[in-house]
Protein backbone atom coordinates (compact mmCIF):
# COMPACT_ATOMS: atom_id res chain seq x y z
CA UNK A 1 0.00 0.00 0.00
CA UNK A 2 2.95 2.34 0.36
CA UNK A 3 3.15 2.78 -3.42
CA UNK A 4 -0.55 3.60 -3.54
CA UNK A 5 -0.10 6.18 -0.78
CA UNK A 6 3.01 7.80 -2.25
CA UNK A 7 1.29 10.13 -4.78
CA UNK A 8 -0.72 11.67 -1.94
CA UNK A 9 2.55 12.94 -0.44
CA UNK A 10 2.62 15.80 -2.98
CA UNK A 11 1.58 18.16 -0.19
CA UNK A 12 4.88 17.66 1.66
CA UNK A 13 6.70 19.58 -1.07
CA UNK A 14 5.38 22.70 0.68
CA UNK A 15 7.92 22.27 3.49
CA UNK A 16 11.15 22.70 1.46
CA UNK A 17 9.53 25.31 -0.81
CA UNK A 18 8.35 27.38 2.16
CA UNK A 19 11.73 26.95 3.86
CA UNK A 20 13.53 28.33 0.82
CA UNK A 21 11.21 31.34 0.77
CA UNK A 22 11.63 32.00 4.49
CA UNK A 23 15.42 31.69 4.40
CA UNK A 24 16.17 33.61 1.21
CA UNK A 25 13.13 35.82 0.60
CA UNK A 26 12.68 37.60 -2.74
CA UNK A 27 11.62 35.42 -5.69
CA UNK A 28 12.11 32.27 -3.61
CA UNK A 29 8.88 33.16 -1.81
CA UNK A 30 6.89 32.53 -4.99
CA UNK A 31 7.86 28.86 -5.20
CA UNK A 32 5.13 27.46 -2.93
CA UNK A 33 2.24 29.49 -4.44
CA UNK A 34 3.43 28.67 -7.96
CA UNK A 35 3.51 25.01 -7.02
CA UNK A 36 -0.05 25.07 -5.67
CA UNK A 37 -1.76 27.36 -8.17
CA UNK A 38 0.25 26.87 -11.37
CA UNK A 39 2.17 23.59 -11.38
CA UNK A 40 -0.64 21.43 -9.96
CA UNK A 41 -3.33 22.84 -12.31
CA UNK A 42 -0.88 22.42 -15.21
CA UNK A 43 -0.48 18.75 -14.29
CA UNK A 44 -4.26 18.43 -14.03
CA UNK A 45 -4.60 19.75 -17.58
CA UNK A 46 -2.27 17.16 -19.10
CA UNK A 47 -3.28 14.16 -16.97
CA UNK A 48 -6.42 12.12 -17.54
CA UNK A 49 -9.24 12.22 -15.00
CA UNK A 50 -8.59 9.58 -12.37
CA UNK A 51 -11.23 7.18 -11.05
CA UNK A 52 -8.87 4.75 -9.30
CA UNK A 53 -9.60 3.99 -5.65
CA UNK A 54 -9.24 1.33 -3.03
CA UNK A 55 -12.24 -0.77 -2.13
CA UNK A 56 -14.56 0.64 0.54
CA UNK A 57 -14.01 -2.38 2.79
CA UNK A 58 -10.20 -2.10 2.73
CA UNK A 59 -8.95 -2.98 6.22
CA UNK A 60 -7.65 -0.11 8.36
CA UNK A 61 -4.25 -1.77 8.76
CA UNK A 62 -3.82 -1.77 4.98
CA UNK A 63 -4.36 2.00 4.98
CA UNK A 64 -1.63 2.70 7.53
CA UNK A 65 0.58 4.61 5.07
CA UNK A 66 -2.33 6.78 3.91
CA UNK A 67 -3.25 7.51 7.51
CA UNK A 68 0.39 8.18 8.44
CA UNK A 69 0.52 10.99 5.87
CA UNK A 70 -2.22 12.86 7.71
CA UNK A 71 -0.49 12.29 11.06
CA UNK A 72 2.90 13.42 9.75
CA UNK A 73 1.53 16.74 8.51
CA UNK A 74 0.89 17.96 12.06
CA UNK A 75 4.59 18.49 12.98
CA UNK A 76 5.27 19.76 9.45
CA UNK A 77 2.63 22.47 9.78
CA UNK A 78 3.78 23.52 13.25
CA UNK A 79 7.39 23.63 12.00
CA UNK A 80 6.40 25.93 9.13
CA UNK A 81 4.41 28.30 11.34
CA UNK A 82 6.82 28.58 14.24
CA UNK A 83 9.88 28.24 12.02
CA UNK A 84 8.81 31.38 10.17
CA UNK A 85 8.24 33.19 13.47
CA UNK A 86 11.72 32.18 14.69
CA UNK A 87 13.39 33.18 11.41
CA UNK A 88 11.58 36.55 11.36
CA UNK A 89 12.59 37.23 14.97
CA UNK A 90 16.21 36.07 14.83
CA UNK A 91 17.30 36.96 11.31
CA UNK A 92 17.59 40.40 9.77
CA UNK A 93 17.60 39.00 6.23
CA UNK A 94 13.84 39.33 5.64
CA UNK A 95 12.32 42.76 5.08
CA UNK A 96 8.95 43.56 6.60
CA UNK A 97 7.11 42.95 3.34
CA UNK A 98 8.87 39.62 2.94
CA UNK A 99 7.71 38.51 6.39
CA UNK A 100 4.16 39.50 5.42
CA UNK A 101 4.44 37.61 2.12
CA UNK A 102 5.76 34.49 3.83
CA UNK A 103 2.91 34.69 6.34
CA UNK A 104 0.54 34.37 3.37
CA UNK A 105 2.57 31.46 1.98
CA UNK A 106 2.41 29.58 5.29
CA UNK A 107 -1.32 30.34 5.50
CA UNK A 108 -1.81 28.76 2.09
CA UNK A 109 -0.12 25.61 3.38
CA UNK A 110 -1.96 25.52 6.72
CA UNK A 111 -5.30 26.24 5.07
CA UNK A 112 -4.99 24.35 1.81
CA UNK A 113 -3.22 21.28 3.19
CA UNK A 114 -3.51 21.44 6.99
CA UNK A 115 -7.26 21.99 7.12
CA UNK A 116 -7.76 19.39 4.39
CA UNK A 117 -5.92 16.85 6.53
CA UNK A 118 -7.80 18.02 9.63
CA UNK A 119 -11.03 17.48 7.70
CA UNK A 120 -10.07 13.87 7.06
CA UNK A 121 -9.09 13.33 10.70
CA UNK A 122 -12.13 14.96 12.33
CA UNK A 123 -14.42 12.45 10.61
CA UNK A 124 -12.69 9.50 12.27
CA UNK A 125 -13.93 7.90 15.46
CA UNK A 126 -10.69 7.30 17.36
CA UNK A 127 -9.53 9.94 19.84
CA UNK A 128 -5.96 10.15 18.53
CA UNK A 129 -6.95 11.28 15.06
CA UNK A 130 -9.62 13.64 16.34
CA UNK A 131 -7.00 15.20 18.64
CA UNK A 132 -4.71 15.73 15.66
CA UNK A 133 -7.62 17.41 13.85
CA UNK A 134 -8.08 19.71 16.86
CA UNK A 135 -4.38 20.63 16.82
CA UNK A 136 -4.44 21.49 13.13
CA UNK A 137 -7.67 23.48 13.38
CA UNK A 138 -6.51 25.38 16.47
CA UNK A 139 -3.25 26.23 14.72
CA UNK A 140 -5.51 28.28 12.42
CA UNK A 141 -7.64 29.61 15.33
CA UNK A 142 -10.69 27.80 13.89
CA UNK A 143 -11.19 24.89 16.26
CA UNK A 144 -14.99 25.19 16.32
CA UNK A 145 -15.07 24.10 12.66
CA UNK A 146 -14.76 20.48 13.84
CA UNK A 147 -18.13 20.76 15.58
CA UNK A 148 -20.03 22.74 12.96
CA UNK A 149 -18.68 20.72 10.05
CA UNK A 150 -19.42 17.25 11.41
CA UNK A 151 -22.66 17.95 13.32
CA UNK A 152 -24.00 20.90 11.34
CA UNK A 153 -22.79 21.01 7.76
CA UNK A 154 -23.12 17.29 7.10
CA UNK A 155 -26.70 17.31 8.36
CA UNK A 156 -27.86 20.54 6.71
CA UNK A 157 -25.73 20.55 3.53
CA UNK A 158 -27.46 21.81 0.40
CA UNK A 159 -30.26 23.50 2.37
CA UNK A 160 -30.84 27.12 3.43
CA UNK A 161 -30.07 25.99 7.00
CA UNK A 162 -26.42 25.36 6.15
CA UNK A 163 -24.15 28.43 6.29
CA UNK A 164 -21.45 26.56 4.35
CA UNK A 165 -23.66 26.04 1.29
CA UNK A 166 -23.22 29.02 -1.02
CA UNK A 167 -26.45 30.39 -2.49
CA UNK A 168 -26.80 30.69 -6.23
CA UNK A 169 -25.67 34.16 -7.28
CA UNK A 170 -23.90 34.81 -3.96
CA UNK A 171 -20.37 36.12 -4.40
CA UNK A 172 -17.55 34.71 -2.35
CA UNK A 173 -17.13 38.16 -0.79
CA UNK A 174 -20.63 37.91 0.70
CA UNK A 175 -20.30 34.21 1.48
CA UNK A 176 -17.13 34.32 3.59
CA UNK A 177 -18.30 36.86 6.23
CA UNK A 178 -21.62 35.03 6.50
CA UNK A 179 -20.14 31.54 6.92
CA UNK A 180 -17.48 32.70 9.40
CA UNK A 181 -20.13 34.34 11.59
CA UNK A 182 -22.86 31.73 11.25
CA UNK A 183 -20.42 28.81 11.43
CA UNK A 184 -19.16 29.96 14.83
CA UNK A 185 -22.66 30.62 16.15
CA UNK A 186 -23.82 27.26 14.81
CA UNK A 187 -20.95 25.42 16.50
CA UNK A 188 -21.73 27.13 19.82
CA UNK A 189 -25.42 26.21 19.53
CA UNK A 190 -24.61 22.58 18.67
CA UNK A 191 -22.18 22.27 21.58
CA UNK A 192 -24.71 23.83 23.97
CA UNK A 193 -27.38 21.35 22.84
CA UNK A 194 -25.01 18.39 23.09
CA UNK A 195 -24.06 19.35 26.63
CA UNK A 196 -27.70 19.90 27.61
CA UNK A 197 -28.61 16.40 26.40
CA UNK A 198 -25.98 15.04 28.79
CA UNK A 199 -27.22 17.22 31.63
CA UNK A 200 -24.05 19.34 31.61
CA UNK A 201 -23.71 23.15 31.87
CA UNK A 202 -21.73 25.27 29.42
CA UNK A 203 -18.98 25.69 32.00
CA UNK A 204 -18.39 21.93 32.02
CA UNK A 205 -14.88 20.78 31.10
CA UNK A 206 -16.60 18.66 28.45
CA UNK A 207 -17.31 21.84 26.49
CA UNK A 208 -14.99 21.52 23.51
CA UNK A 209 -14.62 25.29 23.30
CA UNK A 210 -12.45 25.18 26.41
CA UNK A 211 -10.14 22.72 24.65
CA UNK A 212 -10.03 24.82 21.51
CA UNK A 213 -9.27 27.91 23.57
CA UNK A 214 -6.45 26.14 25.40
CA UNK A 215 -4.79 24.91 22.21
CA UNK A 216 -5.20 28.25 20.43
CA UNK A 217 -4.00 30.21 23.46
CA UNK A 218 -1.00 27.94 23.82
CA UNK A 219 -0.04 28.45 20.18
CA UNK A 220 -0.38 32.22 20.49
CA UNK A 221 1.74 32.15 23.65
CA UNK A 222 4.43 30.15 21.84
CA UNK A 223 4.34 32.66 18.99
CA UNK A 224 4.82 35.47 21.51
CA UNK A 225 7.65 33.61 23.22
CA UNK A 226 9.52 33.12 19.95
CA UNK A 227 8.78 36.45 18.32
CA UNK A 228 6.98 38.82 20.64
CA UNK A 229 4.21 40.89 19.06
CA UNK A 230 5.55 40.06 15.62
CA UNK A 231 5.21 36.36 16.44
CA UNK A 232 1.58 36.87 17.43
CA UNK A 233 0.94 38.84 14.23
CA UNK A 234 2.51 36.14 12.05
CA UNK A 235 0.53 33.38 13.76
CA UNK A 236 -2.74 35.30 13.50
CA UNK A 237 -1.99 36.34 9.91
CA UNK A 238 -1.41 32.83 8.64
CA UNK A 239 -4.59 31.75 10.46
CA UNK A 240 -6.63 34.40 8.65
CA UNK A 241 -5.24 33.30 5.27
CA UNK A 242 -5.91 29.64 6.13
CA UNK A 243 -9.53 30.32 7.09
CA UNK A 244 -10.12 32.41 3.96
CA UNK A 245 -8.79 29.56 1.83
CA UNK A 246 -10.92 27.02 3.67
CA UNK A 247 -14.05 29.05 3.08
CA UNK A 248 -13.14 29.62 -0.56
CA UNK A 249 -13.11 25.84 -0.94
CA UNK A 250 -16.39 25.56 1.00
CA UNK A 251 -17.84 28.09 -1.43
CA UNK A 252 -17.14 26.02 -4.54
CA UNK A 253 -17.96 22.61 -3.03
CA UNK A 254 -21.74 23.13 -2.94
CA UNK A 255 -22.27 26.38 -4.82
CA UNK A 256 -25.93 26.72 -5.82
CA UNK A 257 -26.91 23.11 -5.05
CA UNK A 258 -30.03 22.39 -3.01
CA UNK A 259 -31.91 19.34 -1.78
CA UNK A 260 -35.60 18.95 -2.52
CA UNK A 261 -37.91 19.75 0.40
CA UNK A 262 -40.60 17.10 0.83
CA UNK A 263 -44.26 17.66 1.71
CA UNK A 264 -43.60 16.84 5.37
CA UNK A 265 -41.09 19.70 5.56
CA UNK A 266 -38.03 17.48 5.69
CA UNK A 267 -35.32 17.46 3.05
CA UNK A 268 -34.55 14.50 0.85
CA UNK A 269 -31.44 12.45 1.81
CA UNK A 270 -28.08 13.80 0.70
CA UNK A 271 -26.93 12.22 -2.54
CA UNK A 272 -23.85 12.45 -4.77
CA UNK A 273 -25.59 15.14 -6.84
CA UNK A 274 -25.60 17.58 -3.90
CA UNK A 275 -21.84 18.28 -4.07
CA UNK A 276 -19.59 19.33 -6.90
CA UNK A 277 -17.24 16.51 -7.92
CA UNK A 278 -13.81 16.71 -9.56
CA UNK A 279 -11.72 13.84 -10.83
CA UNK A 280 -8.64 15.90 -11.68
CA UNK A 281 -5.72 13.73 -10.77
CA UNK A 282 -2.86 15.93 -9.54
CA UNK A 283 -5.06 18.15 -7.37
CA UNK A 284 -6.76 15.08 -5.89
CA UNK A 285 -3.35 13.74 -4.94
CA UNK A 286 -2.44 17.11 -3.41
CA UNK A 287 -5.74 17.36 -1.50
CA UNK A 288 -6.10 13.66 -0.59
CA UNK A 289 -9.24 13.18 -2.70
CA UNK A 290 -11.14 16.08 -1.11
CA UNK A 291 -12.42 16.86 -4.61
CA UNK A 292 -14.31 13.58 -4.61
CA UNK A 293 -16.65 15.53 -2.42
CA UNK A 294 -19.81 13.92 -3.71
CA UNK A 295 -18.84 10.55 -2.26
CA UNK A 296 -17.58 12.12 0.96
CA UNK A 297 -21.00 13.62 1.68
CA UNK A 298 -22.78 10.50 0.53
CA UNK A 299 -20.67 8.31 2.86
CA UNK A 300 -18.79 10.60 5.30
CA UNK A 301 -17.01 7.84 7.24
CA UNK A 302 -15.02 6.58 4.25
CA UNK A 303 -11.24 7.08 4.35
CA UNK A 304 -9.88 9.29 1.59
CA UNK A 305 -8.21 6.54 -0.53
CA UNK A 306 -11.55 4.69 -0.78
CA UNK A 307 -13.59 7.67 -2.01
CA UNK A 308 -14.95 7.21 -5.52
CA UNK A 309 -15.42 9.66 -8.33
CA UNK A 310 -18.83 9.91 -9.98
CA UNK A 311 -19.69 10.45 -13.66
CA UNK A 312 -21.63 13.54 -14.67
CA UNK A 313 -24.82 11.51 -14.90
CA UNK A 314 -24.66 11.01 -11.12
CA UNK A 315 -22.93 14.14 -9.79
CA UNK A 316 -22.21 17.63 -11.15
CA UNK A 317 -18.61 18.10 -12.31
CA UNK A 318 -16.30 21.05 -11.81
CA UNK A 319 -14.41 22.13 -14.93
CA UNK A 320 -11.12 22.38 -13.00
CA UNK A 321 -9.57 21.19 -9.76
CA UNK A 322 -9.87 23.24 -6.57
CA UNK A 323 -6.60 25.23 -6.96
CA UNK A 324 -7.83 26.87 -10.14
CA UNK A 325 -11.47 27.05 -9.05
CA UNK A 326 -10.63 29.12 -5.94
CA UNK A 327 -8.82 31.61 -8.18
CA UNK A 328 -11.88 31.82 -10.45
CA UNK A 329 -14.14 32.31 -7.43
CA UNK A 330 -12.24 35.51 -6.59
CA UNK A 331 -13.52 36.98 -9.89
CA UNK A 332 -17.32 36.62 -9.54
CA UNK A 333 -18.33 37.58 -13.11
CA UNK A 334 -15.98 34.94 -14.51
CA UNK A 335 -17.01 32.36 -11.92
CA UNK A 336 -20.71 32.91 -12.61
CA UNK A 337 -20.17 32.76 -16.37
CA UNK A 338 -18.70 29.27 -15.93
CA UNK A 339 -20.93 27.93 -13.16
CA UNK A 340 -24.41 29.24 -14.03
CA UNK A 341 -24.77 27.07 -17.18
CA UNK A 342 -23.57 24.10 -15.14
CA UNK A 343 -26.22 24.80 -12.51
CA UNK A 344 -28.88 25.00 -15.23
CA UNK A 345 -27.71 21.63 -16.56
CA UNK A 346 -27.76 20.19 -13.01
CA UNK A 347 -31.32 21.42 -12.51
CA UNK A 348 -32.47 19.93 -15.82
CA UNK A 349 -30.77 16.59 -15.11
CA UNK A 350 -31.79 15.97 -11.52
CA UNK A 351 -34.89 18.13 -10.98
CA UNK A 352 -36.52 18.66 -14.37
CA UNK A 353 -39.50 20.96 -14.17
CA UNK A 354 -39.06 21.46 -10.40
CA UNK A 355 -38.01 24.36 -8.23
CA UNK A 356 -35.75 23.29 -5.37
Amino acid sequence: MILNALPFALSFAFLPLAALGALYGGPWMALAPLYAFVAIPALDSIMTLNEARLESDTAEERLIWHRALTWAWVPVQLAMIFGLIWIAASHATLAGWEVAAMTVVVGIASGGIGITYAHELMHQQNRFERMLADILMCSTLYGHFSIEHVYGHHINVATPDDPATARRGETVYRFIPRVVRDGFLGAWRIQREQLAKRGLPLRSRRNAFWRYGAWSGGFLALGALLGGWQGIAIFAGQAVVAVMLLELVDYIEHYGLLRRRKANGRYEPTGPHHSWNSGHQASNWLLINLQRHSDHHYKPRKRFPTLQSYPESEAPQLPHGYPWMVILALVPPLFFRIMEPKLDAWQARFYPGEAV
